[in-house]
């Protein structure tokens, strides 16, 4: 693959990083911006509260799918083709999702939506990265990192305004103009490396296609909704485990055996990327699992709106969007990749340890400020040294199989994260409110104050006094569940701290990348 003849200068380089950045933005935005519309949907489709939950389920398998195979994808095809391609893709089904009349519609064209905005992350990552010259490749990752970082936070305030200001189908509505601003831009100016072969249909690894999509596709639905159908009580939960465990063997088995295999697991032979995925992996988990815990904090426990909880977490992404192209320059100076992931993994176990101690039933937006920022710091100084540490040693046509796996890694990460989460909330909510009962003694003077000021509060409301009683034991319970809930959040950002700071000594055990050549970053970050 010729790299050089891909740098690009002056006006055109700037339109074909602003095309990338809008491309990885418009599906990144579109992962979160639904989210806040569930509600919407649900009323106005007739849908049940799981069954809405597919149209987030329905996008993650369709990405997680198609990103291993974008490397191969981009080669069959040619660059410029498959990414206008999936441009279009994801236009036109985001179109149809806006116009879908009821709810599995939505999710089947939520699913192509996905397939279609896979490819637009990691391509365009490539792209970027190859249309600057070698010694401004990590600043190159650092303009593309902001577009990566600052997408899930707009998603949410986003959404919030769209649905309180319009109505739902717009939160798909409002990518057709730019998708075709950018089909329009990507077919004028984006060029396409020369690839030495092209495989013929007989070459294609059909049987790996179908692995890989029964492998992670159904991976991805046990974690999406294993806790909602309780986990292995569940017949499907089951039948999906065993076809994942199976799917996955075979899949490793073709996959090395297999003459042009549609994923080059060969490349994990280079000890950095098999850190370096491991690590976006912890990344994922902690990424997604925190914009995730943050908002569902703020919205079930302290009653805020989608738009206020969206609004939270501006300044951290800021914070973070400040750091990338410090990072970038401190990377092109030729400072040590792991010294920075170990500071991230560090500042990371220093926010969630700060979530831990100040959350109450009441906490306030102020009390929130400072420790996100701790965040935003976090996250600039994990994003970019762990893509370049994965494949800094990788050369040529690795890059881009390299890239698919982290970001692979990163998608699957934030799906354990997310389901672990949600699991573990549940269950230590049930094991603190059990806890908190036992303290509460029927006979005990300061229980029965209690219960009868709330019986008082009642009857003076016009309550009659056995009503009045029965809602004071009912706000007492509910004030259980409360306090209960609150001590299983403050759990999760414990135990996350802990997994970011047993990270640190495995970071810095990483080799020393040979000589000093400039880090050829490509791909990966989702």
């Amino acid at each position: 693959m010729e790299q050089d003849s891909l740098v690009e200068y002056g006006a055109r380089r700037v339109i074909i990083t602003i095309t990338a950045i809008l491309c990885a933005l418009l599906e990144i935005v579109d992962s979160t911006i639904v989210n806040v519309a569930l509600n919407e949907m649900k009323g106005n489709l007739g849908a049940t509260l799981s069954e809405v939950g597919w149209v987030i389920t329905a996008y993650a398998i369709g990405n997680v799918i198609i990103v291993p195979m974008t490397s191969w994808l981009s080669q069959q095809f040619g660059r410029r083709n498959y990414f206008a391609a999936s441009i279009i893709i994801f236009t036109v089904f985001s179109f149809l999702c806006g116009n879908a009349t009821n709810i599995w519609e939505l999710v089947f064209f939520r699913l192509v939506q996905g397939i279609g905005g896979g490819a637009l992350l990691v391509t365009s990552q490539t792209i970027i990265t190859e249309s600057y010259p070698i010694e401004k490749r990590s600043m190159a990752q650092a303009i593309y990192g902001l577009g990566v970082i600052i997408g899930p936070t707009l998603g949410p305030p986003l959404g919030g305004y769209i649905v309180d200001n319009y109505s739902w189908p717009y939160i798909f509505y409002i990518n057709i103009p730019i998708g075709i601003a950018a089909v329009m831009m990507t077919l004028q100016f984006v060029r396409s490396p020369k690839y030495s072969e092209k495989r013929k249909a007989k070459d294609v690894d059909w049987y790996g296609i179908v692995l890989l999509a029964a492998f992670v596709g159904s991976l991805q639905y046990i974690l999406e909704k294993g806790h909602e159908d309780d986990w292995f009580e569940s017949r499907e939960i089951v039948i999906l485990t065993v076809v994942a465990v199976i799917g996955f063997i075979l899949f490793l088995w073709r996959e090395l055996s297999c003459k042009y295999p549609i994923v080059e697991l060969r490349v994990l032979k280079n000890g950095n990327l098999r850190i370096g995925t491991v690590m976006s992996f912890i990344l994922g988990f902690g990424l997604y699992g925190s914009t995730f815990i943050v908002p569902l904090y703020t919205q079930s426990i302290l009653g805020w709106t989608a738009l206020q909880s969206g609004a939270l977490m501006i300044p951290a992404a800021l914070t973070t969007a400040f750091m990338m192209p410090i990072i970038g320059k401190l990377l092109t100076r030729g400072v040590k990749q792991q010294i920075l992931v170990s500071l991230g993994l560090l500042i990371f176990f220093i926010y969630s340890f700060w979530g831990y101690k100040i959350l109450t039933p009441n906490t306030g937006k102020d009390d929130f400020f400072w420790m996100l920022m701790v965040r935003g710091a976090g996250l600039g100084l994990l994003f970019i040294p762990i893509t370049s540490l994965s494949l800094s040693t990788l050369k040529g046509k690795e890059i881009g199989q390299g890239a698919a796996f982290t970001g692979m890694m990163r998608q699957l990460g934030g799906s354990f994260g997310i389901a672990a989460i949600t699991t573990f909330i549940s269950n230590q909510t049930s094991i603190h409110r059990e806890n908190i009962a036992q303290h509460l003694d029927a006979n005990s003077f300061d229980v029965q104050q209690r219960v009868a000021a709330l019986k008082a509060s009642f009857i003076a409301k016009g309550y009659s006094p056995d009503v009045a009683l029965q809602s004071a034991y009912k706000l007492l319970d509910l004030n259980v569940l409360k306090q209960a809930s609150v001590l299983s959040y403050m759990d999760v950002f414990l135990y996350l701290g802990l997994l970011f700071l047993v990270c640190i000594p495995f970071v810095l055990f990483v080799k020393e990348r040979k000589g000093r050549e400039p880090i050829d970053v490509s791909e990966a970050m989702h």
